[in-house]
């Protein structure tokens, strides 16, 4: 039985009853966990009554502190918060166990929109998106198929960036060989490495690309030695592709003085020996989505993707130790990538 329906109907309706009273008796007040209490409809709001639209996010197990991906869709509603005059409230997920729980809390309490973040939150977000209707839903990472009416995925063409930073390890690396460790083989991780290996082999045919997955996005423990075994086969660029359990990658590679190469948000803050990193602007699908919903825009039952054009994914910071002309022989194949010049895999043989 879907998990949001093993209440009576009857049961239902009396429990948002009562919350509708107790938001009149409280005045709105939030609760000890930081909630907001009951909350209007997006209805009222997009009819200009002056409420503010209330905007839920659920992360992944990753939590706010990846200094990745989470954090950047944080970053996103935050700026949806400063310049849309929205309502934010955020729920942290510590398992998968979580995502149905926190997805229903949200829609619950009237939030006009819940975004969900991360591709392993897929098929609770439909759940919730198919229970609650009148909600209005969004995924990073994710679409549906298929379309949920109410629901947007938002998407991002990660082998873009991959091929990008992929094609500056094949230009630096001084073993001609260069690594990736994955989270886990999940379509957004493997885009990144497709294209990473795409664009190490395509700037210097005699690389070898290893690639190996942590099964783990949280573990830092977990993805360094994955990095460090690959180091000991000769790995001098290395590649994270697992959120925060990626970290323990970058450190392995600082350890060993070889390079690493940061994922989704720019990681240079780290040292100089990020090379680069493979930015994927999560922060840009959360804003522009929220900010479609304010317009009026949103656009549920299909999926938005964010590529090199749309200013969605790219190549971050170089340090400042790195070869300026491979950086330059690097950055000249954006305008290749964006006109339909290069063909970049997708998927991990």
């Amino acid at each position: 039985m879907n998990a949001f329906k093993r209440l009576p109907w009857l049961a239902l309706l009396l429990a948002g009853l009562v919350l509708a009273l107790g938001a009149a008796a409280c005045g709105g007040d939030d609760d000890d966990d930081g909630g907001n209490g009951a909350a209007d409809t997006g209805a009222q709001t997009e009819e200009g009554d002056g409420e503010q639209m209330r905007i839920g996010l659920v992360t992944d197990i990753g939590g706010l502190n990846d200094r990745g991906f989470n954090q950047l869709a944080y970053q996103g509603l935050q700026q949806a918060e400063s310049e849309l005059g929205v309502e934010i409230r955020v729920l942290e997920s510590k398992s998968d166990a979580d995502y149905i729980p926190n997805l229903q809390t949200l829609a619950d309490e009237g939030f006009d929109l819940i975004i969900s973040v991360g591709f392993l939150m897929q098929e609770a977000t439909a759940t919730a998106a198919e229970t609650y209707p009148d909600t209005s839903f969004a995924i990073i990472d994710a679409a549906f198929d298929p379309a949920i009416p109410n629901a947007q995925g938002v998407l991002f063409k990660e082998q873009e960036a991959g091929y990008l930073v992929g094609y500056l390890a094949g230009l630096v690396t001084e073993s001609n060989t260069v690594s990736s460790v994955g989270g886990q083989k999940i379509p957004p991780v493997d885009k990144f490495i497709a294209g990473f290996k795409k664009g190490a082999t395509d700037a210097n045919p005699d690389v070898e690309a290893l690639n190996a997955y942590s099964q783990d996005f949280v573990d830092q423990a977990k993805c360094k030695e994955v990095a460090l075994d690959q180091i000991s086969r000769g790995s001098d660029v290395v590649f994270q592709v697992a959120g925060g359990c990626g970290l323990g990658a970058l450190d392995a590679a600082s350890e060993e003085s070889v390079w690493g190469i940061g994922v989704d948000a720019d990681q240079a803050f780290l040292g100089d020996y990020v090379l680069t990193s493979a930015v994927k602007r999560v922060d840009v699908g959360v804003f522009s989505t929220i900010e479609q919903l304010v317009n009026g825009e949103f656009a549920g039952g299909e999926t938005t993707i964010y590529g090199l054009a749309e200013d969605g994914v790219g190549m971050g910071d170089t340090s400042a130790n790195a070869p300026a002309d491979a950086v330059e022989q690097a950055q000249a194949q954006i305008d290749a990538i964006i006109a339909g010049e290069i063909e970049i895999p997708e998927t991990v043989e």
